[in-house]
């Protein structure tokens, strides 16, 4: 028997070796993947940090909106401040969802750290000029630039794909959604403690002065500076896409001779990568007839949308005025409460979401997080009742679940995406997807923007009164996300049950 058990591992052994091919990065990173079993984590961080750096120039102007269109005189009325406010952050999104696509394919062609340094480099640039906008449509125009070149999302996705191990990819994944969330925070929080320095510090900066000239200057020039010494930083980043045309050739013949060990009753305890191999042999090459990417990216498409009003609504509600059911905070306070909610967000993406994903899998989560999420925001109407310490207390708490919960849908989703594609696919796949989001992304600010506006006008309606109808139609939408996740919907790659079903 021993002697059997021998034989079958040697005649297995150099069927699984792969080939690796001099002068190619990709083949680089896969070598040092086989070689490095641990944790990789400086390579956390580094996607970390450069997702982190995209995610709070995005929304950083969600707190200070309200304020920063008052002072551009273009609502006629302060019911209509959401209105406006909405087109601004919609911009962005429509200018990323015209390039995304482009930007997919050239990470393909020609590698996914250009599109990282051309991505960051944008912040710097255009978020820069953003801050110093003197009206409404210097800051749509100078948003939509920077969504149109700012094509780094969905290359970082298979970035990370290609960067991990099979076994750390949950947790590569979960810190890109981790990194996506907190700076969806950070941004907001950033503004809310950094716009209008002249007035919240009067002492230390004077009206005089440049940042008391240009009020909402000073959180986008910090994330500038972030972004300046991350751009520096990705230099090192090494390349994983594969620049040489054997790799599809070496895939297939692996594929067959794995089936020929497979039928002569070899060993099937395959590695990560060779699963990979089998799995992406059975993908369709025709990327908009590939089911499960394409259902995979439409439920991200509704909790995009989702989010991005979620997002835009709650921070004009808890500015808005008391007698507009609003909480009548401050930008500062609305800073202090996403800070708080950045900080759990980080320990429960890190520390427990790649349990529950191994426990459940990235469906299941998605499900429970969705449904658990409605009964949440029907609560948020109420909290404008509160006063004080009570009202500090759960508003956090509600805070912090909800970003939890929306976050581990995203990395969900985020798994499905790149598993249903080979390697030379995935960033023409996730250009895809982000043209896709982009446009219902854009939709959420100017959407949720315009909702909250008319929601205000209706203080003494009979049926949901102002508020509660805003947070009635954001439960809507993400009623339809959870329905989606449900067959004949949702349609996940096959060969993956071990892990993602």
């Amino acid at each position: 028997m021993a002697a059997a058990a021998a034989a079958a591992e040697e005649h297995t052994v150099p069927l699984l070796k792969k080939q690796y091919y001099e002068n190619c990065p990709g083949c680089k990173v896969d070598e040092q993947k086989e070689l490095k079993r641990g944790l990789p984590i400086r390579e956390f961080l580094s996607i970390w940090t450069v997702v982190l750096c995209t995610g709070t120039h995005m929304v950083i102007f969600i707190v200070d909106s309200y304020f920063q269109i008052r002072d551009f005189n273009i609502a006629e009325k302060e019911e209509d401040i959401g209105y406006y406010a909405g087109y601004v952050g919609s911009s962005f999104m429509f200018g990323r969802a015209l390039t995304s696509v482009f930007w997919g394919l050239v990470a393909d062609r020609y590698g996914r750290k250009p599109l990282i340094l051309l991505g960051t480099s944008s912040v710097v640039i255009f978020n820069t000029i953003f801050g110093l906008s003197v009206n409404f449509w210097m800051a749509v125009i100078t948003r939509f630039l920077l969504g149109c070149l700012n094509g780094l999302l969905g290359p970082i996705k298979a970035y990370a794909s290609e960067m991990f191990r099979a076994e750390h990819q949950a947790l590569g994944l979960s810190t890109i959604s981790t990194a996506w969330g907190i700076g969806l925070i950070i941004g907001p929080a950033l503004g809310g403690f950094l716009a209008q320095p002249a007035e919240k510090y009067p002492t230390v900066v004077s009206k005089d002065s440049l940042f008391g000239r240009f009020p909402y200057l000073l959180p986008s020039l910090a994330i500038s500076v972030f972004a300046v010494g991350v751009t520096i930083a990705s230099f090192w980043l090494p390349e994983t896409l594969h620049n040489h045309k054997e790799n599809r050739a070496a895939c297939d013949d692996s594929y067959d001779a794995l089936e020929t060990a497979s039928g002569e009753g070899g060993s099937k305890e395959y590695d990560g990568n060779t699963v990979a191999i089998i799995e992406q042999k059975k993908q369709p090459a025709n990327l908009l007839r590939n089911w499960p990417l394409m259902s995979s990216i439409m439920v991200y498409c509704i909790f995009s949308l989702h989010d991005m009003a979620y997002a835009e609504i709650f921070s004009l509600w808890a500015v808005s005025p008391r007698k507009l059911g609003g909480l009548g905070y401050s930008t500062q306070n609305v800073g202090e409460v996403l800070a708080v909610s950045g900080f759990g967000l980080l320990v429960f993406q890190l520390a427990l979401y790649p349990y529950a994903e191994r426990l459940l899998g990235p469906v299941m989560v998605c499900r429970i997080a969705g449904v658990l999420s409605i009964p949440l925001l029907a609560s948020y109407p109420f909290l404008s009742k509160l006063s004080g310490f009570s009202l500090i207390v759960l508003l956090n708490c509600a805070s912090v679940l909800k970003n939890l919960l929306s976050v581990s849908i995203v990395t969900g989703l985020f798994m499905l995406q790149n598993n249903a594609v080979e390697q030379h696919q995935r960033g023409a796949a996730n250009g895809i997807a982000m043209t896709a989001m982009s446009l219902f992304k854009a939709a959420g600010p100017a959407g949720g923007g315009s909702l909250f506006s008319w929601g205000e006008t209706r203080q003494d309606a009979t049926f949901l009164p102002g508020n509660q109808m805003v947070f009635f139609v954001l439960n809507v939408v993400e009623a339809i996300g959870v329905l989606f996740t449900f067959k004949p919907f949702l349609a996940q790659p096959r060969g993956r049950t071990a892990t993602t079903q």
